[in-house]
């Protein structure tokens, strides 16, 4: 994860706290809070709160791309995890209790589950407040010095696809979103590849560098955006989107599109001017690579 490496804790004295006061917080406030972090990530200022210091340290491993610990304990965005144990009182003792503000997003006995939810959360908050990006779910890699952009939500396969990439030799930027500048410039938000078919239920967590691959440091220009369905065992038979189409179909997947159209549609102008779109149904990831790297090529 990328992050500064600075400290970002704050002492029991100076705990994160909601800029402005949010009704129901006040039971949320009385559970005890010993530690926690406040970060600042794309001009989104979030706070994290616990019960037990020691959970902080792993914690950070799940903190979105780009976070930079920040000094002041006023915050926009509060979470609160509190970790059940056997000094906790009778019937929550086995329990990781995850809140967002006042809202309870998650009850789970299991840690990294409540880490894997948190995770969720954080993305997702930054995508929705970011200043001056636009978040739009995709998966993002890099390939002789433009990149490649595959919109689709979860469970689309984007994740297997942009893996396969890496192992082809693409310059990993992300699995979970596309974060574009005014410009229509791909900005990298390397979190971990989550791929599906671990053991429990449990998704691995792989770096770019351990599917052989790197990861992209500097934006890119847009040089193909693919827009594509996984059927299994269909063939690549794409169609290219004339500008209008082209905007709307990467619409689709914008994270703040309703909360701010005008600056969706205008970073998202930039982006189809300048790139090929070609929409279409695939097959098997490893099948499509290498027809996607020749189609780019070409």
């Amino acid at each position: 994860m990328m992050h500064s490496g600075r400290s970002g804790s704050m002492s029991v004295g100076s705990l994160p706290r909601l800029e402005e006061t949010a009704a129901g917080m006040e039971r949320i406030d009385r559970l005890g809070w010993a530690a926690g972090l406040c970060f600042v990530c794309y001009g989104v200022r979030i706070g994290i709160r616990v019960n037990r210091p020691e959970v902080l340290e792993p914690l950070r491993d799940y903190l979105p791309p780009g976070w930079e610990p920040t000094t002041s304990p006023a915050v926009d965005h509060l979470y609160s995890l509190r970790v059940g144990g056997s000094d906790t009182p009778h019937g929550i003792a086995r329990f990781c209790l995850l809140y967002s503000g006042p809202a309870r997003v998650a009850q789970t006995r299991d840690l990294c589950e409540a880490f894997e939810r948190l995770e969720s959360e954080l993305h997702l908050q930054v995508a929705v407040a970011a200043r001056g990006r636009l978040f739009v779910h995709a998966g993002v890699v890099g390939w002789r010095g433009r990149g490649i952009v595959i919109p689709g939500r979860s469970f689309s396969g984007k994740t297997t696809l942009v893996a396969a990439l890496v192992r082809a030799g693409a310059t990993y930027y992300s699995d979970e979103y596309a974060v574009f500048d005014a410009s229509g410039c791909v900005h990298p938000y390397p979190k971990p590849l989550t791929i599906r078919g671990g053991t429990n239920g449990r998704r691995p967590r792989y770096s770019a560098e351990a599917l052989g691959g790197s990861t992209g440091v500097n934006p890119l220009p847009v040089g193909l955006v693919a827009v594509s369905e996984y059927r299994p065992g269909a063939q690549w038979r794409p169609r290219p989107l004339p500008p209008g189409k082209a905007v709307l179909a990467l619409l689709a997947n914008t994270v703040p599109a309703r909360k701010q159209p005008q600056l969706a549609l205008a970073t998202l102008g930039q982006v189809v001017s300048q790139a090929l779109v070609l929409k279409g149904i695939r097959g098997e990831a490893e099948h499509l690579v290498p027809t996607l790297l020749n189609r780019f090529d070409s």
